[in-house]
């Protein structure tokens, strides 16, 4: 008897460490979920902060190549007017020797200045040419190229400790950054009091969400560079405001998709084939407005828990709920027009049409969950087709 004992304990034993783990990896198996969920959403606000970024970026280069553009033409000017002067011999002898200064000036800007030359056409000429120069200056700017900077640096020009000087020395003089250090200073205070009011915010409806990030945008909309003026306030709540901004527009973008569908209407006039495809491309657009908030529905909602931001629009009973029944609307557009076309035109592709129809039906079906009482009454007229006598 003791040796069946034993067993039984051992077997037991096995039974508890066997349930034990296959509790552990339905749990990691959750965790895995969850965090794949949200990386696809991180990198969506990666994608998003890239695009920000390029036009950022290209903003500040516009306004460079603006500010270095108009110190040329100075430059360039002044020479003409000095070369104008050049009449004698003497003057001819020492224009050799303003050569050098102007060239040891021109380093200090990359793109050596043309010489002097006698007509406005001829400038205009010469201006054009100076067009690879600026689009190497901008490589090096951009650091894109950075091969180019050790080709330079071979020849004997430019080393990369004053190259990098001169760059910071003309980021450091832009309008663009001294637009944005004149902004961090003058709305200071009235940032501090946005932040207090972005963190201690609270919504029960996603419509107030909304109030609250359009009033939001109204106040910073004054600054040169959103992002780069919060970035001199490490107390910004850039999460919470980014999560308040992410919600709303989904929001809005979803109510706007069921504000189309609900006024859509179906024009007499447009061919058959395409009514149908402007009803299809609709439906493809709630398909997947309404299958990408629910796969990241479990993630999103418990952020906007954290952060106090209505999540429940994103249920079936919500938002989402309205959208899917909405669908119901093009379904009814949809087995309408395929309808009065059989019973108008019945030809030989009648079969063809009565399976589009059904299929299109069958698809809303699925999505929407059923269908209403008018909608399967429309259905069953399309129905009645096949059993009618054909002319």
């Amino acid at each position: 008897m003791l040796p069946n004992r034993e067993d039984d304990s051992d077997l037991m034993r096995l039974v508890k460490e066997l349930q034990a783990s296959l509790i552990k990896n339905d749990k990691l198996e959750k965790e895995n979920h969850e965090l794949r969920q949200e990386v696809t959403r991180l990198r969506a606000q990666v994608s998003n902060l890239k695009a920000h970024d390029n036009e950022r970026k290209s903003m500040l280069w516009k306004k460079l190549q603006s500010s270095y553009d108009g110190g040329n033409t100075d430059g360039v000017n002044l020479k003409a007017s000095e070369s104008v002067k050049s009449n004698t011999k003497g003057q001819e002898v020492r224009n050799p020797n303003l050569k050098p200064m102007v060239q040891v000036q021109s380093t200090a800007i990359k793109p050596p200045p043309p010489p002097p030359l006698p007509s406005k056409t001829t400038l205009g000429k010469r201006s054009v040419r100076r067009a690879p120069e600026v689009v190497e200056f901008y490589r090096a700017l951009t650091k894109r190229e950075s091969h180019m900077g050790n080709k330079i640096n071979q020849n004997g020009a430019m080393s990369p400790a004053f190259s990098k000087n001169m760059i910071g020395e003309i980021e450091n003089r832009s309008k663009y950054l001294l637009d944005i250090k004149s902004d961090t200073d003058r709305h200071r205070d009235h940032i501090h009091i946005l932040i207090s009011k972005v963190e201690a915010a609270t919504f029960i409806d996603i419509s107030e969400v909304e109030t609250f990030v359009k009033w939001i945008d109204e106040e910073l909309s004054s600054l040169v560079d959103e992002r780069a003026v919060l970035k001199h306030f490490p107390k910004w709540p850039e999460r919470k405001a980014d999560s308040l901004r992410e919600a709303a527009c989904n929001y809005k973008r979803l109510k706007n998709l069921k504000s189309e569908i609900s006024s859509f209407k179906d024009n007499p006039k447009d061919s058959l084939t395409q009514a149908l495809q402007r009803i299809q491309s609709l439906q493809d657009r709630l398909e997947e407005s309404v299958n990408n908030t629910e796969k990241m529905r479990d993630s999103t909602g418990k952020r906007y828990k954290d952060f106090q931001i209505p999540w429940e629009w994103m249920l079936d009973t919500g938002l989402i709920g309205q959208l899917k029944y909405s669908s119901l609307r093009l379904a009814q557009e949809y087995m309408k027009r395929i309808t009065n076309e059989l019973e108008s035109n019945g030809t030989g592709k009648e079969g063809n049409l009565m399976l589009q129809g059904v299929r299109f039906a069958y698809t809303i079906h699925q999505f929407a969950g059923g269908f209403d009482g008018e909608t399967l009454n429309i259905f069953n007229e399309l129905k009645k087709i096949t059993t009618k006598p054909r002319r």
